[in-house]
């Protein structure tokens, strides 16, 4: 593949779907193509640019190889649709929405990809799902301590601090991706 695939990482609060979205215009004008992922769940409730399916619709897509990675995470499916093999094949690059726990296997599929793990000061992370009140203190606990094990336990990945101004943190990645 001619392109490269840009596997974008991080807890959820780190604010992804954010940098994400202020970065579009930079990106698409570096000719980088974010990939829209397909999720089990409502559109309203994506709080992305995503196509929302019901999981009937998600698991006939799957067994028809419509996706080039599929996962599943917190009761949800989530893909990343196959086009993005012809854009890669194109020349093109290719950020993608990823997830921690499938970062093993897409490394086996795309082994020359960037990866970059948007990381949060702890405090900041708990203050964003705090706000965000989807989850018990327990529960946003955990979370941070999964997250900190994780940050912990990898290697050979960009590390973004989305702990301050978001444009910074814009500027950050398109450095990184400008390498």
């Amino acid at each position: 593949m001619k392109g490269r695939l840009i596997y974008l990482i991080g807890p959820s609060g780190s604010g992804k779907d954010s940098l994400l979205d202020a970065a579009r215009e930079r990106l698409s004008a570096r000719g980088v193509r974010i990939a829209r992922r397909v999720i089990t769940r409502s559109a309203e409730a994506v709080g992305e640019s995503a196509e929302a399916v019901s999981h009937d619709e998600f698991d006939r897509l799957e067994r028809s190889g419509a996706f080039a990675m599929s996962w599943r995470a917190n009761e949800l499916a989530y893909g990343i649709p196959l086009q993005i093999d012809q854009w890669l094949a194109a020349g093109e690059d290719v950020l993608v929405n990823g997830s921690r726990a499938y970062l093993e296997q897409a490394r086996q599929r795309y082994p020359d990809m960037l990866t970059v793990l948007l990381s949060v000061r702890p405090e900041v992370l708990r203050q964003r799902l705090l706000k965000r009140n989807r989850e018990t203190p327990e529960q946003i606990e955990a979370r941070l301590a999964r997250n900190a094990r994780f940050e912990d336990s990898l290697d050979e990945l960009f590390l973004l601090d989305n702990s301050g101004d978001l444009q910074e943190s814009v500027d950050k990645l398109l450095r990184l991706i400008d390498r």
